[in-house]
């Protein structure tokens, strides 16, 4: 989902820069930011997001009228942020169409969770299959499927490969593929690292020894390679 693109609506400029800087530390690659009512409206007649983030106090046109012209020509999903947390103004937001609302203060973990559950149920995958050289992973049942054989793959063993079939085509640094099978502490983890590696190379390549989907690339980390693609 973080290749889905964002747009965030908000008068408050340092608020903007802050809210882009989560999330494109969180992996999003298309996030556009502007600071008016106006400004999203020309922005939306060149081309729709995939989802609106959006404050409620602004000037001149606030979140709730904005949201209006919104639904008059689209139902992509907007997730609300105000300042204010009375039932009142949610059910206004609701009542026009809003997905979900978020009271700020709030915790950039919150508002990630909450734009990937919006985002999820908004536009479900409806191919969970990667296609490889030597096999298929069903993402759905974390299964290869090779030849007549399926094969399971283990909770660590999907996690690294979920990771890397999300960057597809790109580098995935030794760093992150550790720190998404253990977590926050996870020096000292690379030696194992290998090791899943090593058996998720025997359970989706031809000839593990001579990887063509997992490649190796020396002294930065891994990258999958899925069919059709180099």
């Amino acid at each position: 989902m973080n290749s889905k693109s964002i747009l965030i609506v908000d008068d408050e400029l340092d608020l903007l820069v802050m809210l882009k800087s989560i999330f494109e530390r969180a992996g999003y690659t298309q996030i556009t930011t502007v600071s008016s009512a106006k400004e999203a409206l020309y922005v939306l007649t060149k081309k729709m997001p995939d989802m609106i983030i959006l404050d409620v106090m602004m000037p001149e046109m606030d979140g709730f009228e904005l949201l209006q012209e919104i639904r008059a020509i689209s139902k992509v999903p907007v997730l609300m942020l105000t300042a204010k947390g009375e039932a009142e103004d949610r059910f206004a937001g609701f009542e026009l169409g809003a997905d979900d609302y978020l009271v700020k203060p709030f915790l950039p973990k919150e508002l990630l969770l909450r734009v990937a559950a919006i985002l999820k149920r908004s536009y479900p995958e409806s191919n969970r299959l990667i296609a490889l050289e030597g096999a298929t992973v069903d993402l759905d049942k974390a299964e290869v499927l090779k030849g007549e054989m399926s094969i399971p793959l283990t909770a660590k063993e999907y996690a690294i490969f979920l990771k890397l079939a999300e960057n597809a085509g790109r580098i995935v640094t030794i760093g992150a593929l550790c720190q998404t099978a253990c977590g926050d502490v996870w020096q000292g983890y690379e030696t194992t690292l290998m090791t899943h590696i090593r058996h998720i190379r025997e359970k989706i390549e031809a000839n593990p020894s001579a990887p063509v989907s997992l490649q190796t690339v020396r002294g930065l980390g891994y990258k999958l390679i899925v069919k059709g693609e180099t």
